[in-house]
């Protein structure tokens, strides 16, 4: 995270006695990235957070297996024909991924378990419904829009307000801002299309009794479920530059050319061997021979995970792309707009159409994307010839 935050009740230094009320030490617990080199915060609990009374193994109830891509073609995933059986962590369906990233899709209305993914970060978009996020740093209200961003090793659960549809992003190791949006100490730089303004962390303590609590915890090894003696929800007070928080995609400033821009212009995050972009309703490029709409290209580093969240996609009109459909352009393929969208940007925009109305989160990945089960039991089998047509 690049600033300091400081929520509930700390020492005045770090590392000294802080005694509770009954004369008791609170617990000091340090959350470090990168082996005590990196973003960090102090946490202080009522109770260890090392003590633990049990520990399982625990079997994935669903499939996770990976196909490579091949025949290498591009593809086209309808979410919307999935149902899940589990919560936020339990019912993730896997879309795609490598050794970098998973990406999932879930849909539930039931509170997920305690849990804690200690391979890497997870950063959660949420597409439909309201969802509380509670953690041993606080609670965070999430909303249609909001990507919430989520440190290793984070112990929390999900609570639905109804059901909520979710985008899971899992990484391998840290999620950030852009290196270009920050200085050299951290602070987002005038031209960054977001900043700290427009990002929402946990404002207090939320502590919870509790005995004996299992937690689900993802490690490289598999899953396993932890019991600990205490309710690990029972931080009275923390500070640090490392913390959950909530950005919402309404927030994020497009950046506009005369001619159109590329989608560099839309990153958001950036993981290791992959970024985040952000599709933001936005103006039409303005020159007055513009093309107001992607040209065909062929990014030959990266494979182009885009998951329509929203708005009109003038420039998949006839690929039968919807609301909820993930399209996956692995390189190798040249991809572009749909055969006449073109003509009819650009006799829309001699009618006085000024501005774009898409929402999507698109995902670049270094390496191969590989095919997960619930992509493949939702694919559309035509997408493919819809350029031929």
């Amino acid at each position: 995270m690049p600033y300091y935050r400081v929520v509930g009740e700390v020492p005045r230094k770090r590392h000294v006695q802080f005694r509770r009320p009954d004369g008791g030490l609170y617990a000091e617990e340090l959350m470090g990235e990168e082996g005590f080199s990196s973003d960090s915060s102090l946490l202080y609990h009522r109770h260890l957070p090392t003590a633990i009374v049990k520990a399982e193994a625990v079997t994935p109830t669903v499939g996770a297996r990976l196909e490579a891509n091949l025949p290498l073609s591009p593809r086209h995933f309808r979410t919307q024909e999935l149902s899940s059986a589990g919560d936020l962590v339990t019912g993730r369906m896997l879309l795609a991924g490598n050794g970098d990233v998973r990406l999932s899709y879930a849909v539930s209305d039931r509170p997920s378990e305690l849990y804690r993914d200690s391979m890497g970060d997870e950063c959660v978009y949420v597409q439909r419904g309201t969802v509380r996020f509670e953690s041993a740093y606080g609670v965070i209200e999430a909303g249609e829009g909001d990507y919430v961003v989520i440190p290793t090793g984070t112990i929390h659960r999900w609570v639905p307000d109804g059901q909520v549809s979710v985008l899971v992003i899992e990484a391998g190791g840290h999620i950030r801002p852009p290196k270009r949006y920050l200085s050299q100490h951290g602070q987002f730089l005038e031209h960054a299309p977001y900043c700290e303004r427009d990002l929402r962390a946990p404002a207090e303590p939320f502590v919870v009794e509790g005995e004996e609590v299992p937690v689900l915890v993802r490690t490289r090894g598999g899953l396993t479920r932890l019991v600990y003696r205490n309710h690990p929800f029972d931080v009275v007070g923390w500070d640090g530059c490392l913390y959950p928080f909530a950005f919402n995609i309404n927030d994020f400033e497009p950046i506009v050319k005369k001619t159109h821009a590329p989608p560099p212009v839309h990153q958001t995050f950036e993981g290791p061997g992959f970024v985040v972009c952000s599709f933001c309703p936005r103006p039409l490029d303005y020159h007055p021979e513009a093309v107001p709409i992607p040209y065909n290209h062929h990014n030959v580093d990266s494979d182009e995970f885009m998951f329509y969240a929203g708005g009109d996609y003038s420039a998949r009109k006839g690929s039968g792309i919807d609301v909820g459909s993930v399209s996956l352009h692995p390189a190798g393929f040249t991809h572009g707009p749909q055969p006449g969208a073109v003509e009819a940007v650009i006799e829309a925009v001699g009618r006085g159409v000024t501005t774009t109305s898409e929402m999507a989160v698109m995902v670049d990945t270094f390496r191969p994307l590989d095919l997960g089960p619930a992509a493949l039991s939702c694919e559309d089998p035509a997408y493919a010839w819809t350029w031929a047509r």
